[in-house]
């Protein structure tokens, strides 16, 4: 019988992971992958995300340290530099590893290649399936990411427009041709669908190239990223990943008995530009936090529910702000990204957002009197 079995080990199964066995918790991982493994994202690890660590990310692991952005919509382009840095450029597959080391570290036992199936819960403990063998304990973390299926014991599936699709792909080039392209920055490209983005995203040795939108809003996202990719030079044949990501901000349940969501599997995802790494790593410390305070000090079982509650006062606020921000531009698309990318005071002051300088409340209270009431209203 475990304390608490955690499904997953991207960073919230590991932020979890390292709570628990710094706490002392009989703790057991089950990842489906063998690690490391390919994860598809942009790889933009924002301050934000690193404000969370107990540690340091290691310089081999931050491939380009990022101080700003250059933003596209048709014809208007703006570059914006900030003095401080507002996020680090990984790959996924060594960044999560890397996490997954550091929670290793705490004494938690580790089993890579083993799928989660099911699980059971019981009135003093959960039972949980998976394609290898059957497992107790008395807690469940389900941080298995957006695309699992055991979320959708606690919570309803998405709808259309509350979950986005992207596609990534990785395009090899020298560094001297990628510090000639973009130095130091991302590059957006806005108006590639009804309510997405292109990126751009200048790594060692290669460029993370994608696009992201609202699954209502792109019914051919391959056509529309071979558009995007042709569209800015890139003209060879390249594999391409896809994923889903919820939209963040949206009320969902999270908690049962013994079973908590955590990361993207919970919906923490910021809906404007779809990062999920900073959620992800807090709110599967919370809940860690949450089962160990329960356990230590024989606390009623109904303290979990006490994890929605902390989730909500700690980020659910920007999460709220960001879906507004991003409802703002759904309604207008064009008049929005116009305004976006004619006015360098915006995208200056919305850098400082992911810098970890300012909420998306604070941004939102400031643009609100810069833009047109019927984008607000409308």
């Amino acid at each position: 019988m475990y304390d608490l079995i955690i499904v997953g080990g991207g960073p919230s199964g590991s932020a979890a992971g390292r709570i628990a066995g710094n706490m002392g918790l009989e703790t057991l991982l089950i990842e489906k992958e063998t690690f490391p493994r390919y994860k598809p994202c942009g790889g933009a690890l924002s301050e934000h995300a690193m404000s969370y660590l107990d540690f340091t990310i290691p310089q081999y692991i931050r491939e380009r340290d990022i101080f700003g952005a250059r933003v596209h919509f048709r014809d208007q382009v703006i570059e914006k530099h900030k003095e401080y840095r507002i996020a680090t450029l990984v790959t996924r597959s060594v960044l999560d590893n890397y996490l997954l080391e550091k929670a290793k570290e705490t004494g938690i036992e580790v089993k890579m290649g083993e799928k989660v199936i099911d699980y059971k819960e019981n009135h003093d403990h959960v039972k949980v399936y998976t394609n290898a063998d059957v497992y107790k304990a008395k807690f469940v973390i389900v941080a298995e990411g957006s695309q699992g299926k055991l979320k959708n014991r606690i919570r309803r599936g998405d709808k259309r427009n509350e979950y986005g699709i992207c596609m990534v792909t990785e395009i090899e080039e020298e560094n001297k041709k990628i510090d000639r392209y973009i130095h130091n920055a991302i590059d957006i490209h806005f108006g590639i669908s009804k309510m997405g983005y292109g990126w751009i995203f200048p790594h060692k040795n290669y460029y993370s190239v994608g696009i992201g939108s609202l699954a209502k809003d792109l019914p051919n996202p391959k056509k529309t990223m071979i558009n995007f990719l042709r569209d800015n030079g890139f003209s060879g044949k390249y594999e391409l990943k896809a994923h889903l990501i919820p939209v963040g901000g949206i009320k969902r349940n999270t908690v049962s008995s013994r079973v908590v969501l955590s990361g993207d599997a919970a919906g923490f995802v910021d809906p404007f530009y779809g990062e999920g790494i900073a959620y992800a790593i807090r709110s599967g410390q919370i809940a860690a936090e949450i089962i160990s305070d329960i356990l230590l000090n024989k606390n009623e079982l109904s303290a979990l529910k006490k994890y929605e509650s902390i989730c909500e006062l700690e980020f659910a606020d920007n999460l709220k702000y960001s879906l507004m921000l991003s409802r703002m531009m759904h309604r207008f698309p064009g008049i929005f990204f116009k305004i976006f990318t004619s006015n360098e005071e915006i995208v200056d002051k919305y850098l400082d957002v992911p810098a970890l300088k300012r909420t998306y409340k604070s941004y939102i209270k400031w643009l609100i009197p810069r833009v047109p009431k019927y984008l607000l209203f409308g």
